[in-house]
């Protein structure tokens, strides 16, 4: 597979019964329903996603939901991936940010669905690039609300990036409520308030979600699951386990695969 892909999770999944708890990730998530339903719910509206529907969520965005017989496929495009693919299309290098979080467009669709079942046979990594290009633009053209700058994630709210940054310098860390507060130069009170106001989860959420993602990313590297869950922070492989699965609807042995 080309560079372009590289690291990239897919997901072919068959007839889900999955709950997923309220989780965000540092990249986009793009995804078709094929069968079956997703009862979804982002930090604004709830959306139920049904057969022939494209999924979207923008980075760092908070969301959930609940499955029934639910196929579908997803893929995970960086910031970077999305950027580079506006920037050539533009000559700027910007943050796009889509409208919805459920679209029903036939043409993306299939754009999205010939990509997907190119990547899932192992075609030419140049056809899967060209095709890769083409549904991607599209999605940029048709979908776009507004664009940011090229900046890194949740730039745009001040506390949660501080928290984020001193979160991820120190991943395996065991945080303090004071701790956190302190490094944002707040009370607790305050502190908690307004990161839940911001982002739409917890602290502690926030802490396990960014460990999770770490662990996930340091997977598709190459460690090994006990090596990655313990390199974040989780010094229990059953606690590690359960978590991965309620936070991200697969487990950690998936990305072995």
């Amino acid at each position: 597979m080309g560079k372009i892909l590289e690291n990239i999770l897919f997901e072919n999944v068959k007839s889900s019964n999955d709950d997923f708890t309220k989780h965000y990730h540092d990249t986009y998530t793009i995804g078709l329903t094929y069968e079956g339903v997703l009862k979804s719910y982002n930090s604004y509206q709830s959306y139920n996603s049904y057969e022939y529907s494209i999924r979207i969520n923008n980075p760092g965005e908070v969301h959930g939901g609940k499955s029934e017989k639910w196929s579908h496929v997803n893929f995970y495009p960086t910031i970077e991936l999305i950027s580079d693919i506006y920037e050539q299309m533009f000559y700027e290098k910007k943050v796009p940010i889509f409208e919805r979080h459920i679209i029903e467009n036939r043409t993306l669709f299939i754009k999205l669905h010939n990509f997907f079942t190119t990547y899932f046979k192992n075609n030419n990594s140049m056809i899967i690039e060209t095709l890769l290009i083409d549904a991607l633009s599209e999605l940029i053209l048709s979908n776009t609300l507004y664009t940011k700058e090229y900046k890194k994630i949740f730039e745009d709210k001040k506390i949660v990036k501080d928290t984020y940054e001193y979160i991820k310098d120190s991943i395996d860390t065991n945080f303090s409520l004071d701790t956190l507060a302190l490094n944002v130069n707040l009370s607790k009170y305050h502190f908690l308030r307004l990161f839940k106001k911001e982002f739409g989860l917890t602290p502690h959420a926030f802490i396990i979600n960014e460990r999770l993602n770490q662990a996930n990313n340091l997977i598709k590297q190459g460690l090994s699951i006990s090596e990655a869950s313990v390199k974040v922070g989780f010094n229990d492989q059953s606690h590690f386990g359960r978590n991965f699965k309620k936070y991200f609807g697969y487990s950690p042995s998936y990305l072995k695969k």
